[in-house]
């Protein structure tokens, strides 16, 4: 058995500072998971004090909350090295779930159960936590391994509060990415009968995060079983016909088969969405029984509110391809105030399918000048690129009822946020830094052109002290299965595009300039 690891703060580790000294204590256990990732920022806006548990200390550094909680290193499958890490703590939150497909996966997680129930009593902490699967009747592997947890947990002295929840919607949650990836890939598909028998009841990630804040150090809700779920009761099937709608996609025609056990339907799932075979398994077993709250155990009775039905909870999980900035996928989000936006450590698997075309190079020009040549392109300087393959596009454009290619630009040589620029919109202008231009062609998806510009330094990878880095991408989004056939079928021609612009930018950039200004 190897050596268990010893308790140390991350402020050790990153010499930031430590959170406020006042106020219960929650240590939460799996917070650099998805529901944990999002719930200690919130405890965090709440103004509570936060340690976090984790095997690994280096998936905390660099998140942004890092300097602001405790982090304990303990393995919940090592007892051992659970001993003193709860000590002083008020409420642990234990979102540890084993979603695999071994054998022994229901003894493992009772285990860890078992070895954390034993250290909070031990450490005389008031409340567990623990967010179970919902769920009744002949249960899945996973939904009865779920609750029986929930039964260990009640075992010790310990008050516990188990939320138990069954599909959540919200980008970077298993169940929402498995329905994306099957409705935006497949415009006809065959599905078991579990899709269209069994009703789910799904709740809003929103919701989720605010029900366990809610009930943590809630003294209501010592020794509750709580179920967790919106307004809306569906079948799958239903669900995947919500999604089609919100997404602005065709509903899908879905062919039901009697002949698709879970096994195959994994392997038909792993195959068409980025969900690893394993994770694809748990879900699918899950949704073959009926995931409903039952009234008499529903959380509603402690935290009544109105919670989001099934339209609104999607259309926060696909604001980011509607209001947010393309920037938003690879970049932190930080402390989002919408848990249902998608967060740069989330699993990569998760999130809206995005196609690039990226390019890196220097050059001994000013950003300045630089910057000069991009705002110039469009309009009679064209884009440095085969000007017939422009046209051609812009003649399609024009075809299908777009706007064309000939719509020009404002000024000649300067651009600023909302200009047109032929069948692109300026929607980012950061002069000498950035500029981002959103297409408006016709296309089955979206689609942005971004420059970035930087100057080098010592600490630069991709360039030399007093050079410039300049960075393209063509970002594309697609809707449905014809916005991957579309990237696809154009992919060809961004070798005689984008090539070209990068070199032919960086070419005008370094030569010598005359004024726009002439001396009088």
């Amino acid at each position: 058995m190897p050596e268990a690891p010893t308790a140390e703060p991350l402020d050790d580790l990153t010499g930031a500072a430590g959170p406020a000294r006042d106020g219960p204590l929650v240590a939460v256990l799996g917070a650099t998971g998805y529901i944990g990732g999002r719930l200690v920022p919130r405890l965090l806006a709440d103004g509570r004090r936060v340690r976090v548990v984790v095997r690994s200390p280096e998936k905390v550094v660099g998140r942004p909350w890092a300097g602001r909680v405790e982090t304990r290193v303990g393995d919940v499958l090592e007892p051992d090295s659970l001993h003193g890490v709860f000590n002083g703590v008020d409420v642990v939150v234990h979102l540890v779930h084993g979603m695999t497909d071994g054998d022994d996966f229901e003894r493992t997680e009772a285990e860890a159960a078992r070895a954390v129930r034993d250290a909070a009593a031990d450490a005389g902490v008031d409340q567990i936590v623990y967010l179970g699967g919902l769920g009744s009747g002949k249960l899945s592997a996973h939904l009865r391994s779920r609750q029986h947890v929930g039964e260990v947990f009640s075992d010790g002295p310990v008050p516990v509060t188990e939320l138990r929840a069954g599909v959540i919607i919200g980008s970077g949650s298993a169940s929402f990415e498995m329905l994306r990836g099957l409705v935006e890939r497949l415009p006809a598909m065959v599905t078991p009968r579990w899709a269209f028998d069994t009703r789910v009841q799904p709740s809003a990630i929103v919701d989720v995060i605010s029900d366990l804040a809610g009930v943590i150090g809630n003294e209501a809700a010592y020794g509750e079983v709580l179920d967790v779920g919106g307004p809306d009761v569906m079948t799958y099937r239903q669900l995947m016909g919500r999604f089609s709608r919100m997404a602005g996609l065709r509903d899908r025609l879905v062919i039901k088969v009697p002949v698709l056990t879970p096994s195959l339907s994994s392997h038909w799932v792993n195959l068409v969405t980025p969900i690893p075979r394993s994770l694809a398994r748990a879900l699918i077993d899950s949704l073959t029984v009926d995931v409903l709250v039952r009234k008499e155990h529903s959380i509603d009775r402690l935290l009544p509110r109105r919670r989001l039905g099934v339209d609104e909870a999607l259309c926060d999980a696909l604001e980011e391809v509607r209001d947010q900035e393309p920037e938003s996928w690879w970049t932190d989000a930080g402390l989002a105030s919408n848990p249902a936006q998608p967060w740069s450590y989330d699993p990569d698997w998760a999130g809206p399918t995005l196609y690039e075309d990226e390019r890196a190079a220097t050059t001994t020009a000013r950003p300045a000048d630089v910057y000069d040549v991009l705002e110039r392109l469009g309009g009679r300087t064209g884009w440095l690129s085969p000007k017939w393959l422009w046209n051609i596009r812009g003649l399609a454009d024009k075809l299908v009822g777009g706007v064309g290619s000939s719509r020009g630009r404002r000024h000649a040589s300067r651009l600023r946020v909302g200009d047109a620029v032929d069948f692109w919109r300026v929607e980012q202008a950061d002069p000498p830094h950035a500029l981002r231009l959103r297409a408006e062609m016709k296309m089955p998806g979206r689609a942005w052109l971004e420059w970035s510009i930087d100057e080098a330094d010592e600490d630069s990878d991709a360039g030399e002290p007093g050079e410039t880095i300049v960075r393209q991408r063509a970002i594309y989004h697609p809707a449905g299965a014809w916005g991957r056939l579309y990237w696809w079928a154009v992919w060809p021609f961004h070798f005689l595009i984008f090539p070209r612009i990068m070199r032919r930018v960086l070419e005008q950039a370094e030569r010598p300039r005359v004024s726009d200004y002439s001396v009088r």
